[in-house]
Order: structure tokens, then C-alpha cells, then sequence
């Protein structure tokens, strides 16, 4: 998900033989909570409306996985257990049958049923629907990303049963079923699916807390849902998601008693937020990578110039001493392009020196590229303001300026939505800040989405035949190790061509107040709001 999701443990895949996630539907219901026990935390205005499958930036994925419920859910430390799906079977790791829990419903009363999910699916999988998910479904069956298809991979049974052919086998495939592009939808939303994202009807532990419950730039009021009687039961009475410009301003309010949980210390607090919330604060390693990207479609950035200038502006990046300076401590400088938190992660692949600060190579390299045709006017790295990303570009920027003597600054935008207008309408007119936050933990789930061609957050227009064929060969692996050596060698393609310049890996630095207790942060680094409680 665009920027920002953890992990401890990464999961452990099923074994030979026939392949089965099951559980129960429900654990202890704890007391319905009240207003008085609203939880309060930060947030960022969604880049669209709340449709599961064109949720994929944190904003609106915080929202979603709120309101929605999967067939599976995930646990602080990265592990599945089930939500709706009462099993999820495979002999063969191709041909998988869901089987549901009955008694589920959405907050309209429509049952929850195997058309809810498979019409869901359907829906997000065809072109002409665009949803930036849509390429979570590009391994069922009949799948085409370039026309509508049918789906002819899905098939229902019955209200509680459904059928999944893969094009090809999958052990890790019940793994990202907790993602929000997996969500149920309720027959409603196909009405008109633009105004159900506005006010969308699900099936989660939170709902709307009714009409205008969304300000749009403001903030968004969840209280419980009452018929929710899943595995995140919660423990309080709702849910506010407040939209700031500035992490600045959301820390200010966590110590002046007007916030309840931040997932994102902003970097001037790095010093001073332990001696702040001495017992209330979390620096925790996260499934979360960043780095910038540098877009095909600009002049000198492509081909063997582009290839030269982007191992160029790598190396002139000293990483080490920007994460000791300005992040001081929570940030570790990447060495891949996953995260050192999921399965698989290398710190030794072929390559990466590309990746350590080299200032005399830094020059030839750039010098070679200016042997092909001359580099002419500034160098410019956009951000979001809203962010709390302007120390590290302005380092950023200033390292590879002292290094190469070109004129490097930052370019900021006032929000992630309007950062992202640009990405998507490919009006860049230099590198962009660019990151992701696991949606499930696999390290397909940081390769696929971002460098795969077409892939719906491959904005930079990244395209490799070896690198695609790589990643298919790793996603139809019949084991994990084959699978994560494909992968591997994939990622020492993307080490060649750096469509992004790996910058560092994150930890989740977050805080609270002194009102609330049982603050857990996930995998994915966002706070699991529902077990958090709060007192009078």
C-alpha cells in the first residue's frame, strides 16, 4: 500500500500436502463501548472514495480495514487467522474452495455471502472498472488487465461456498486475503459505486457514524458496529480519524491531551518523545520501505543515460549518516527493495553496492551519462507536506548536490492526494518520494504491485519482460525457497535498472496519551484500534 504498513515474524507457509487455513469466526465479545470511548488518531484525507478495490494508499486503507471485514484478518505479529472464512482448502495449491461462516451481515442487514465476495472481485478485476487493485486478481483465471474478462476462476457454489482456480499454483495465496482489495461488497454498492464510497456499507468492526460521518479534509467519525461479532471484536466505542496537514500538529495534540494514539512521531520530536511519553511510545522495526523514484517518461532518464544517472544519484546518497542524523535510530538504509522484517529479505544480493555511498563513482557514473548528452537545469524530488518528509529530502537533495555539483532541490505538495494526481497523470517534473507499506507479508507484496508492468501503483511506468517473467516464475514456485530465490534474482534486475532508489527501511515510532491503554501497533504498523481501551 503507498506508503506506509510492519511486521515481526513473517508467516509460515503450509507444508506439502493439502493446503488449509481454518478457525473459528468469533473469540470473546467484549461490552459494547460508548462516545465517551471514541479512540482519536491521525490520519490523511483518502485519494478516493472508500472502494475496497481502489483503496491502495494508507489514508483511505486505514478506513477500509475498519469498516470492512475479509475472509481473513491479521494478527499483531503478521499471522492470518480467519474473519468471515470459516476455511480455505487446496489439495494443489491452484484450485482452492472458501467456505464461509454463516450469521455474517453488512450494516444494512444484506446477508454475507459468497456473491459478495465473488461479485466484489469480479468487479474490481475488469478494466473498464479501473481500480487500482485490480491487479491483486491477476493470477485467477480468465484474468486480463488490458480488457474485460470474466473471472472464470470464481465460481459459486452456494451462499457460503465459493471456488478459486489460480492460472497457476500459489502456496502463499490465502496470505494477502486480509488485504482490502479482498473485501466483500453488499449488492448495493453496484447501484452507483462512486456514491457507496462516500457512504460505504461493510461488514467490519466500525461503520459511519452516520450521515456527514466523512468531512473531507478534516476527518472521519467511526462508531462500533453492533451485529460485528468477528475476531476484532472492539474493545470501545468507536473511532475518529483525524486528517492533518502536519505530523507537527498531530504530535502537539497527542501532548496536549486532544489526541489519543500517532502512528508518526515527526522527525523534530525524534529526541525529545521517549523523555515525552515515558511508557506510552513504540520504535518497532516495520514492514515499510522507502526510497524515490525517478519517471521513465522524463528526458535523460532512460535507457543506458537513465541507467548511468540513477546508479549515479544512488551512490551520491550517503544513507547512513542521514538516518543517524536526522532519524536517529529509526530508520536502518535498505539493501533491497522489501523490508528486513519479511521472509526472504537479503542483505547480500548481487548489486547492491549500488546502494552504499560512493562519491567517486557517484561522478564517473554521472560523468558518462553527461558523455551521452548533457544534464541541463535542477534537479527537483516532490514530497508531501503532510507528511513530515521535508529534513530528509532537503538531506537528501543537498548529498547529491554536494556530490555531483548539480543544483538539487525539494518540491513539496501541500497533500498525498496531490502528490499522487501527478504520479498518476504522469506530470512529474523530477524524482518523486516513493514507499510502500506491506499489504500482506511476502516479499511479492513489495515487487509485484510497485515494478511489475501495468501494475496499478507502478507509476514511473517501470517495464522489464525478465523482471515480470522472474516474479511469475516466484509466485507459481512449489516451494518457498524457490519462490524467494526468484524473487531474489528479480530484485538483483531492479538493482541494474533502479526504476526506485532505495533509501532506508522504517520502524514505527508512535505515542499516546495517558487517556488510553492496550496500544498495540501491527504488522503492518497501524495501531490494532480495536483492542485499544479508554478510560472515563
Amino acid at each position: 500500500m503507498k506508503i506506509r504498513r510492519l511486521g515481526i515474524p513473517a508467516i509460515a507457509l503450509a507444508a506439502a500436502g493439502a493446503l488449509v487455513l481454518s478457525g473459528c469466526a468469533s473469540g470473546d465479545t467484549p461490552a459494547e463501548g460508548d462516545k465517551a470511548s471514541i479512540i482519536t488518531t491521525n490520519g490523511s484525507e483518502p485519494q478516493n472514495p472508500i472502494i475496497p478495490t481502489n483503496t491502495t494508499e494508507t489514508g483511505g486503507g486505514k478506513i477500509a480495514t475498519s469498516i470492512f471485514a475479509g475472509l481473513v484478518s491479521y494478527t499483531a505479529t503478521g499471522e492470518t487467522e480467519n474473519e468471515v472464512a470459516k476455511s480455505i482448502e487446496s489439495d494443489d495449491a491452484q484450485n482452492w474452495t472458501v467456505t464461509l461462516n454463516e450469521g455474517w451481515e453488512f450494516t444494512n442487514g444484506e446477508a454475507v455471502t459468497a456473491d459478495s465476495f465473488v461479485d466484489a472481485w469480479t468487479y474490481g478485476a475488469m478494466f473498464s472498472n479501473a481500480q487500482g487493485a485490480s491487479y491483486f486478481f491477476d493470477d485467477i483465471a480468465g484474468f486480463n488487465g488490458e480488457a474485460d474478462a470474466e473471472l472464470t476462476g470464481l465460481k459459486v457454489v452456494d451462499d457460503t461456498t465459493f471456488t478459486v482456480e489460480l492460472a497457476s499454483p500459489e502456496a502463499d495465496w490465502p496470505l494477502r486475503l486480509g488485504y482490502t482489495a479482498f473485501m466483500p461488497l453488499p449488492s448495493a454498492a453496484y447501484d452507483d459505486m462512486e456514491a457507496f464510497g462516500e457512504n460505504p456499507i461493510g461488514n467490519g468492526p466500525y461503520m459511519l457514524d452516520g450521515e456527514g460521518a466523512w468531512e473531507h479534509e478534516v476527518g472521519i467519525d467511526l462508531v462500533t458496529n453492533p451485529d460485528y461479532d468477528g475476531v476484532r471484536k472492539p474493545a470501545n466505542g468507536g473511532l475518529t480519524i483525524v486528517f492533518y496537514a502536519s505530523q507537527d500538529a498531530a504530535y502537539a495534540d497527542v501532548q496536549g491531551g486532544n489526541l489519543d494514539v500517532l502512528d508518526a512521531v515527526p522527525d523534530a520530536a525524534f529526541e525529545s518523545y521517549e523523555s515525552d511519553f515515558p511508557d506510552r511510545f513504540i520504535n518497532q522495526p516495520a514492514a515499510i520501505f522507502q526510497g524515490f523514484n525517478m519517471p521513465y517518461y522524463l528526458e535523460h532518464w532512460s535507457g543506458e543515460e537513465g541507467k548511468l544517472r540513477r546508479a549515479a544519484i544512488s551512490m551520491s546518497i550517503d544513507r547512513k549518516e542521514i538516518t543517524d542524523v536526522i532519524f536517529q535510530g529509526t530508520r536502518t538504509p535498505a539493501t533491497d527493495f522489501t523490508s528486513p522484517v519479511i521472509d526472504g529479505y537479503s542483505d547480500s544480493l548481487k548489486g547492491a553496492e549500488v546502494l552504499e555511498y560512493n562519491p567517486e563513482e557517484a561522478k564517473a557514473k554521472w560523468a558518462e551519462a553527461e558523455a551521452i548528452a548533457p544534464y541541463t537545469g535542477t534537479f527537483d524530488l516532490s514530497y508531501n507536506s503532510d507528511g513530515g518528509h521535508a529534513a530528509w529530502v532537503d538531506a537528501v537533495t543537498n548529498s547529491i548536490k554536494n556530490t555531483l555539483g548539480i543544483e538539487a532541490i525539494g518540491k513539496p505538495y501541500p497533500t498525498f492526494a496531490a502528490a499522487l494526481e501527478d504520479r498518476e497523470s504522469d506530470a512529474l517534473t523530477g524524482g518523486t518520494r516513493a514507499g510502500w507499506q506491506g499489504d500482506y507479508p511476502s516479499l511479492y507484496n513489495f515487487l509485484a504491485p510497485l515494478y511489475q508492468t501495468g501494475a496499478g501503483s507502478n507509476y514511473e511506468d517501470y517495464a522489464s519482460p525478465e523482471f515480470d517473467a522472474l516474479l511469475k516464475e516466484g509466485a507459481s514456485a512449489s516451494s518457498v525457497e524457490d519462490a524467494t530465490a526468484k524473487y531474489q534474482e528479480a530484485q538483483e534486475l531492479l538493482l541494474v535498472d533502479l526504476p526506485t532508489i532505495p533509501l532506508w527501511y522504517s520502524n514505527v515510532t508512535g505515542v499516546w496519551s495517558d487517556k488510553v491503554e492496550n496500544v498495540v501497533y501491527g504488522w503492518d504498523s497501524v495501531p490494532l484500534y480495536t483492542d485499544i481501551t479508554k478510560g472515563e
